[in-house]
């Protein structure tokens, strides 16, 4: 996460100095009456016994608990990895499923239920998995399933597994059975990504879990994991994986039919998308839709959202746009949707106009008939890959992420506990740094109970995100891969598309200065 420690996380951009802060003053405790070497963060060696490190420990705690805890995070705030100047932005882009539209948790137990349905009815599964429920709160997104092994596990931006956060099933694997499954803490990258056999062979031995349409998906996952586990039943976890993933896939067209119906049971009103697309027609900014879901499923959705003149908004407007397919296929013509016959017409598509429908296509005829280009398309989506990596990467456009979760995970960071807890982390790590070095025997128990203490402490502020996974945006130490790559493919990132109220459309977002291992504190003193 742009989060609570760790250096080059951008959530850190409110938190990182905070934290170095704290860390400074932690090392001032420690230092004090020390001497130091020619190195600013080398502490010469002495010889210690009980009862210095013990008057070091109460120093260090009793400073903690006299600091004045740091302001709260705003929750609705825009936060940046990249310097972003909205006044060259002319044109926003965005998609529709939690982007625009953000669903209530009864879409969950929706998409679990048809996926769990599809389950029995056309592969054949035991009928006991009926009794399966859904289980809310128990994944995050971001987690990588191992196919071969048949585990959901989470993995930081160095490929570290965070032990403690490996399941098969519903059932947490032990740190000593993942060491010797994986050899290592460390995944290698061959492993993590595809495997390439031969041009026509693609042998993929990890996923990653990046949308929160997955969440409901790795709960049913891992429920029938479970159950095969407890009733002794011989599965294939590969064969489980594709089955539980295009069992719910397949429950998509069923699930747009079921919210078509009643979209306010699923669907969280937010009346602010309407005034946030004023204010950037009011600007003269051009805006448009790409989206992969159908027509129909998306008019009900911006009916309650925006309104019925929802498409006055729009100069473009594409649907079941099969992304990622959009971005990187160049061949794919554009078709026009008829939404009165519910088809696709054949008519030639030579340029794109306000108030028509669009079917699939491709990014290149959409830059090439608007001549939308670069850096003055600003693109917003939730998923880091399918969304926002190749327009950034490939087209150079401009993109910001909608991370629905941060919202909960900014609540937990204002929390007063926490905040006390994520100090007292900090200068404890730096305590067992300074005194690590010890020799006789009453050091080392001494040692023992410090690094005992900080293990606790960080059980205790990994479980208050998620009790099996923590947080979606970092480890114990480091960021998230998730988190690595929304940091890369992302300049600005936010809860809410309509946290853009709050800033003008002349705004620049700046990413704060973070502080890299080899910088002096005085530098953010």
């Amino acid at each position: 996460m742009k989060s609570v420690e760790g250096s080059g996380t951008k959530y850190a951009m409110v938190h990182a100095c905070m934290l170095f802060r704290r860390l400074v003053c932690a090392n001032a405790v420690l230092h004090e009456n020390i001497q130091i070497s020619s190195s600013p963060w080398k502490v010469q060696q002495r010889y210690m016994s009980r009862e210095p490190l013990s008057e070091a420990y109460l120093r260090t705690k009793q400073k903690c608990e006299s600091k004045k805890l740091p302001p709260d995070v705003n929750k609705n705030a825009v936060f940046a990895c990249n310097e972003l100047d909205l006044k060259e932005v002319n044109v926003y882009g965005f998609d529709y499923d939690y982007t625009l539209a953000h669903y209530k948790q009864s879409m969950d137990f929706l998409l679990y239920k048809l996926g769990r349905d599809t389950l029995i009815q056309k592969h054949k599964y035991p009928a006991g998995i009926k009794e399966l429920e859904y289980k809310p709160g128990f994944a995050v997104r971001g987690l990588h399933y191992d196919i071969e092994k048949g585990l959901l596990l989470k993995i930081d931006s160095f490929l570290q597994i965070q032990l403690g956060t490996v399941y098969r099933g519903m059932t947490p694997v032990s740190d000593e059975e993942v060491l010797r499954l994986y050899k290592n803490r460390a995944i290698p990258i061959a492993y993590v990504e595809s495997q390439v056999k031969n041009a026509h062979d693609v042998k993929i031995k990890m996923v990653q879990l990046a949308d929160l349409f997955s969440v409901p998906e790795m709960s049913l996952l891992c429920n029938v994991a479970e159950y095969f586990e407890r009733n002794h039943i011989d599965y294939h976890p590969e064969i489980l994986f594709h089955d539980v993933k295009s069992s719910v896939q397949s429950g998509h067209p069923v699930m747009h039919r079921i919210v078509e119906q009643n979209v306010s049971e699923y669907l969280e009103q937010n009346r602010d998308i309407r005034r946030l697309f004023g204010r950037l027609v009011a600007a003269g900014k051009k805006l448009f839709l790409v989206t992969n879901s159908p027509y129909h499923f998306v008019n009900k959705g911006m009916e309650l959202l925006v309104g019925s003149d929802w498409m006055h908004y729009f100069d473009v407007v594409i649907v079941q746009a099969r992304k990622p397919k959009f971005f990187t296929v160049e061949s794919r013509p554009f078709r026009i949707y008829d939404c009165e016959s519910r088809t696709q017409l054949w008519d030639r598509v030579t340029r794109l106009e306000k108030g028509k429908i669009y079917y699939e296509g491709t990014v290149k005829q959409l830059q090439d008939m608007t001549g939308w280009r670069g850096e003055q398309v600003l693109y917003f989506g939730d998923h880091p890959y399918s969304d926002l990596a190749d327009v950034t990467l490939e087209h150079g456009w401009r993109t910001g992420a909608i991370i629905n979760e941060l919202a909960h995970e900014i609540e937990t960071l204002n929390d007063p506990e926490f905040k006390m807890n994520c100090n007292w982390l900090q200068m404890l790590t730096q305590l067992i740094e300074d005194f690590q070095d010890c020799e006789s025997p009453e050091e080392e128990e001494v040692l023992a109970k410090w690094m005992a203490e900080r293990d606790d402490l960080r059980q205790k502020i990994k479980c208050v995100f998620n009790k099996q996974f923590g947080s979606v945006f970092r480890t114990y130490h480091n960021p998230t891969f998730f988190s690595r790559r929304l940091f890369r493919f992302a300049d600005i990132y936010m809860s809410h598309l309509t946290n853009l109220l709050n800033y003008s459309v002349n705004h620049t977002f700046y990413p704060r200065r973070g502080v890299m291992p080899h910088e002096y504190t005085s530098y953010f003193v």
